[in-house]
């Protein structure tokens, strides 16, 4: 008996945005932009086909991260199909800050529980700390695997993801550059330690951001301002630096999206209106909602 569905599972994964501002590696939102990913299991091969972002340029082969992320998800569901076609609509920009790589991790897992019979077994938990050791963040794959606002840690072998309150009224605008920065260049500009006034400073508007996103979006600017990462990395992204600094000069809650280069700014439609306008030249502009259902299976 075969141990995997017929026919074609598509699941959807939301972009999401890691830190904002202040939570470095702890606090992370979903937003409604979404990559689209269709597998099927057949007698033999691989087949990828990708289109819209990195079409040029992501891999056709076994080391495309979806396909990684399906086997290592595989193995954990102790099964191997003998072929896979695979299809990917991809709407999240690659290496922009959005999470890109998590939507892969986390997407190609479910995809994967999807296609075997027995899937549930490897539950949204063992997903997460699967997707979490794949990536080596929970902060992009916790948001990307249960939507909306999410406090998330891990400690050694342990892993942990709480929702927390976002209010229906809060929106986001963000701005894309036409190039990216890698993650791992972003961090290699972050210093070994940082002074005991920015860590309490830093706390302090974390805390206040988690308060402003769940009901005082007039505290958002305040709530936003970090001391512990951007300025860091400002030489490797100085317009979406200066980007934010004009912005919120202007009373408007920008920060740098992840390890950047997008701008993320967040706020009620009111607060929003006319920003997209803000737009530097040749950027893309996408004004978005909060993802509350993070990844899902949905009609082929």
């Amino acid at each position: 008996m075969s141990a995997f569905v017929n026919g074609p599972v598509t699941v959807v994964v939301p972009a999401t945005s890691a830190n904002l501002g202040p939570g470095f590696d702890c606090l992370g939102l979903a937003l409604d932009l979404h990559d689209r990913l269709t597998a099927e299991v057949v007698p033999d091969g691989l087949e990828i086909e990708v289109v819209g972002e990195g079409e040029r340029n992501l891999p056709r082969d076994e080391r495309h991260l979806v396909v990684r992320s399906m086997r290592a998800a595989f193995k954990v569901l102790g099964v191997e199909p003998p072929g896979l076609r695979l299809q990917f609509e991809n709407a999240i920009p690659q290496s922009r800050g959005l999470g890109s790589s998590s939507a892969a991790i986390v997407g190609g897992l479910a995809l994967a529980r999807a296609l075997v019979l027995d899937g549930e077994r490897f539950d949204d938990d063992s997903l997460l700390f699967l997707a979490n050791k794949l990536e080596g963040h929970p902060d992009n794959v916790a948001p990307a695997v249960i939507g909306g606002f999410v406090i998330a840690g891990q400690n050694a072998d342990e892993v942990w993801a709480l929702s927390a309150p976002i209010a229906e009224s809060i929106a986001a605008v963000a701005f894309v550059p036409p190039t990216g920065v890698s993650t791992e260049a972003a961090r290699g500009l972050l210093p070994d330690e940082i002074s005991h006034h920015d860590a309490a400073a830093n706390t302090g508007r974390a805390a206040v951001l988690v308060a402003a996103l769940a009901g005082a979006p007039d505290q958002l600017l305040r709530g936003t301002e970090d001391f512990l990462h951007q300025g860091f990395r400002a030489s490797a992204m100085p317009a979406s630096y200066a980007l934010v600094q004009s912005l919120r000069a202007e009373g408007l809650a920008a920060f740098i999206s992840g390890a950047g280069p997008t701008v993320l700014v967040l706020g009620t439609a009111a607060d929003l209106d006319g920003v997209t306008a803000r737009c530097p030249e040749q950027w893309a502009a996408h004004a978005l909602a909060v993802d509350h259902a993070g990844v899902r299976v949905v009609a082929s």
